[in-house]
């Protein structure tokens, strides 16, 4: 085990969500001393498989891995430290009202017609190709636009270089679609209202944006580029839950040497000459550090842990202007019985189940947001995570997780009458589609983006920790000064999924933050 000399480790992590974990894994590989120090009386951020009703047990945050590189899985070796699958390669499922269900599986679509089926072909091709290359992206650190140094010269020739190999055709239209609405893009597309609803869906699923909104094509190549990595995982569930994931991370990270500390809040980051220079604890206790990194949000960790007396004025500004208010609510249900939907067989039925009949649905679902309202007939992702995995539910029950698009965090002027209607709404949907499961419901429980900050210390109940748009993307995410891991204060580093690539339980965030942490060291 890699022990602190003198009482001072060379990093400590601030939060023991996946990234976290995965930070602590990388560092203590390559020999450092790590402490990881979590608030919550448990790793996993909101990434934990929580009970929500007498044996029933979710997911708390995602519930579904569909970003994590198989790569990742393979080089932590997480399948050794416990990581099971209870099913891989899930399809996803787009339920209408009328209409027969379009059921995608791998690259193939079923349900749409024979036109859409050729045409989707072709799309994901191309899409498959630009995913490809916002993979390779999201897997290294970004570039800084200075360009001063020759190995930063080479990285901006090495991406030139990435951009033309995509061929002269494939780079034009990769720079045509990049800044696009998804609306157009798929009416461009596709004829089926179901086909280009679930597209929608993906494009904006997470994101503070409908699907008119600029720049949706680059939220879809973001989540397509996550399905790239997963490779042979494809969609996946865990066994045992989210929780498994981060339990298995951690376990390899205690097994490279990494210590962690759960019920231990950090009040303050310790500055010492100009330099992070360990933390303070609410117990008092003071823990130095040559490096801390913190795997909080950007607005907790520059506002809240380390406060403006470090940061010059401008940073402070953009760091007060990150936009970070979620916009998806989840909704657990216990279920006496496995309700059915019509027209979906029992291998979709245990995959992803979408509510997004069409493009202009989507658009209505996200509308009241605009005005701090709940929308009346949300958008939904829908999993049965008990039908594939019979440990989270008594004998013979079931449970749902579902993902509530468009809530926001603030849910007007009185959020303690919005939230029964928006449970409501959520059952009013359901029952439409699978008749009679109001009847099955036994116990239900609403989080809120406001209910998801509450608890699991996510400022905005966001996801990414920040909008996923063109302005807090890639060299300018979470802001221009603190896109690169490193922070305007020396010794100081984010990890998190505010950072680039963004959120989602895929760990590239921690990973590309070690790696710049370990070059830090060499300079």
């Amino acid at each position: 085990m890699n022990t602190p000399a003198s009482g001072k480790f060379d990093c400590i992590i601030v939060g023991g969500g996946h990234n976290g974990l995965v930070c602590a894994a990388a560092l203590a590989r390559k020999g450092r001393s790590v402490l990881v120090l979590e608030a919550a009386a448990g790793i996993g951020g909101a990434a934990i498989t929580r009970e929500f009703a007498p044996g029933y047990r979710v997911s708390a945050g995602a519930h579904l891995l569909h970003a994590m590189p198989d790569s990742l899985v393979r080089s932590l070796d997480l399948e050794r430290h416990g990581l099971r699958f209870a099913a891989r390669g899930l399809p996803t499922c787009a339920l209408g009202d009328r209409a027969a269900p379009v059921i995608f599986a791998g690259g193939t679509v079923r349900g749409a017609g024979a036109a859409d089926a050729q045409a989707y072909g072709a799309f994901t091709a191309q899409l498959g190709r630009f995913a490809r290359f916002m993979s390779h992206l999201d897997g290294t650190v970004p570039l800084r636009l200075s360009f001063g140094a020759w190995e930063e010269r080479r990285a901006a020739l090495a991406l030139a270089l990435k951009i033309r190999l995509l061929g002269k055709r494939d780079m034009r239209e990769f720079l045509r679609v990049l800044g696009m609405n998804a609306y157009d893009l798929l009416e461009d597309t596709f004829t089926s209202p179901l086909l280009k609803g679930a597209l929608g869906f993906d494009a904006t699923l997470g994101a503070e944006a409908a699907a008119r909104s600029p720049g949706t094509v680059l939220t879809l190549l973001h989540r397509w580029a996550g399905q790239h990595r997963a490779g042979a995982l494809g969609l996946a569930q865990p066994a045992g839950g989210m929780g498994a994931v981060t339990a298995a991370i951690a376990a390899a990270a205690r097994t490279a040497g990494a210590q962690i500390r759960v019920g231990t809040r950090v009040r303050r980051i310790v500055v010492e000459s100009d330099r992070a220079a360990g933390v303070q604890l609410e117990s008092g206790e003071s823990i130095a550090a040559g490096t801390v990194i913190s795997n909080a949000d950007p607005r907790t960790t520059f506002m809240k842990l380390l406060g403006p007396d470090h940061l010059d004025t401008d940073f402070m500004r953009r760091i007060d202007h990150h936009r970070a208010s979620g916009l998806v609510a989840k909704v657990h249900l216990a279920l006496e019985s496995l309700p059915t939907f019509p027209g979906v067989d029992a291998q979709a039925a245990g995959g992803r189940l979408l509510v997004a009949p069409s493009l202009d649905y989507l658009e209505l679902a996200f509308n009241p947001s605009k005005y701090r309202q709940a929308p009346e007939n949300p958008a939904l992702e829908i999993t049965l995570p008990s039908l594939n995995d019979s440990t989270l539910a008594p004998p013979g029950r079931h449970v749902m997780s579902i993902n509530v698009m468009f809530v926001p965090y603030h849910l007007g002027a009185e959020p303690a009458s919005a939230r029964p209607r928006l449970l409501g709404n959520v059952l009013a949907i359901l029952e439409r589609h699978s008749p009679g499961i109001g009847n099955r419901v036994t116990a239900s429980e609403l989080l809120t983006p406001a209910d998801l900050e509450r608890e699991f210390g996510m400022t905005g109940g966001h996801w990414h920790h920040g909008a996923l748009a063109l302005d807090q993307f890639y060299f300018t995410r979470p802001v221009p000064g603190a896109a690169q891991y490193a922070t305007p204060l020396p010794g100081l580093y984010l990890c998190g999924a505010g950072s680039h690539p963004g959120g989602g339980v895929m760990g590239l965030a921690g990973m590309n933050a070690a790696g710049a942490v370990l070059q830090g060291s060499k300079g």
